[in-house]
């Protein structure tokens, strides 16, 4: 299913999304739609990028738009060396279906975590969007390939690198830092609890009930 391995929505109506790849949205973007637009009535989102490896950047643009208001915000930079070219990444001016700019987003994520899901990390921890939970991520911001170096060696070259518009670097090496470095295996329910907390404090009474309720179940839960 492209990824997309598990989509609900927990306690207190919170939209989760275990997503473990970013598939080409030449074959993956109406899966990518149906989801996002499934989860765009969640009061906070929390993505699942603890076993995601990586993929495809325009993915990251798509589930990336859903996020934000139609004015569009610069994502990544990237060089590639054998072109000596730079490109950018921006996200879309139009999405087909309802955008969640003002809905709290959490991301969890693992020492599993890579790649291209840490570029959906990282952009989106520059950008002040979503909270990170979890453990620091693997580190790997420059992709590259194979070269036969001896008859019986190899060797993995570099041959491009990401360039975040804001800090100028990337996390190639270091990992992405999260905000709440907790072990992978409680980063939902950290994330779960955040959330409702959150929410809680920005709520009105009726609606505060329903979500202290849904906290005293994940706290008795942890």
């Amino acid at each position: 299913n492209f990824g997309f391995q598990k989509i609900e929505f927990l306690a207190g109506n919170i939209g989760y999304l275990n997503l473990t790849g970013f598939a080409n949205t030449e074959f993956a973007s109406e899966t990518a739609v149906a989801a996002m637009n499934y989860l765009s009535n969640s009061d906070a989102l929390i993505i699942d990028l603890r076993q995601n490896g990586g993929g495809s950047p325009q993915m990251i643009q798509l589930i990336t738009s859903f996020l934000f208001h139609s004015d569009p915000v610069h994502l990544n930079n990237f060089y590639s060396r054998p072109e000596d070219e730079h490109t950018q990444t921006w996200t879309l001016p139009y999405v087909p279906g309802q955008r969640m700019p003002n809905t709290a987003v959490y991301v969890l994520t693992s020492t599993r975590t890579f790649s291209a899901a840490e570029e959906f990390s990282y952009n989106l921890k520059n950008l002040e969007r979503a909270t990170l939970i979890g453990e620091t991520t693997g580190g790997g911001a420059h992709p590259g390939g194979s070269r036969i170096a001896t008859d019986r060696f190899m060797i993995w070259v570099p041959t491009g690198r990401a360039i975040n518009p804001i800090t100028k670097t990337n996390w190639e090496g270091t990992g992405v830092e999260p905000h709440i470095k907790v072990p992978a295996s409680d980063a939902l329910d950290m994330a779960h609890q955040k959330a409702l907390e959150e929410l809680i404090s920005k709520s009105d009474e009726h609606s505060t009930s329903q979500y202290e309720w849904a906290l005293e179940g994940v706290k008795a839960k942890t």
